[in-house]
């Protein structure tokens, strides 16, 4: 199989995630710094391989799956840490992580029945204050003294919040192929 331009950026951010999970426990504010920096660069390669793969017609079945695997994973390494960390309540952990599995079986089912879930613009604004809260939630108040951890946690209960609501969304569109 031939990994194109995106294929490698998606790839990319499953290899960067033991590393990201390394340098968290990296101590003193470099830690946080590298572990923020990391997590910041996945997001752009996230953006980047779609943006890519749409514009260049490059867009495969490899990058259509694993796009949103490395995504999850990524999300959920980033969770679990933090949750470890005390940086985030478990409510809010299990909130968000339950979603992403239940969104990602219900796209995956949709799409065995020949139509797809789309993505509405409540799942984007709870994938970007969700990015926002983690990233707020991994530096705390290692660059430049902020106090950014409390933000990183009121980010990350609105995507909470929002991640109910656009899952409700998904169930209410799916419900007629999947209700018994």
């Amino acid at each position: 199989m031939h990994l194109n331009l995106p294929n490698w950026l998606t790839l990319s951010r499953i290899i960067m995630i033991p590393f990201f999970v390394g340098a968290i426990y990296l101590s003193g504010d470099w830690g946080n710094l590298v572990a923020a920096s990391l997590f910041a660069i996945a997001g752009v390669t996230d953006w980047a391989d779609g943006y890519i793969a749409r514009k260049q017609g490059l867009v495969s079945a490899f990058g259509k799956f694993f796009d949103p695997v490395a995504d999850k994973l990524l999300v959920v390494a980033a969770l679990v840490i933090l949750l470890d960390q005390q940086r985030v309540d478990l409510v809010v952990v299990m909130v968000l992580i339950i979603r992403e599995i239940l969104v990602m079986a219900l796209r995956e089912f949709m799409a065995g029945q020949g139509s797809g879930a789309p993505v509405s613009w409540i799942g984007k604004w709870k994938t970007a204050m969700q990015m926002l809260g983690i990233g707020m939630a991994l530096l705390q108040d290692s660059f430049f003294s902020l106090p950014l951890g409390m933000p990183g946690q009121l980010c990350l209960y609105v995507s909470a919040v929002l991640s109910v609501w656009s899952a409700f969304y998904y169930m209410r569109d799916a419900w007629d192929k999947i209700r018994p």
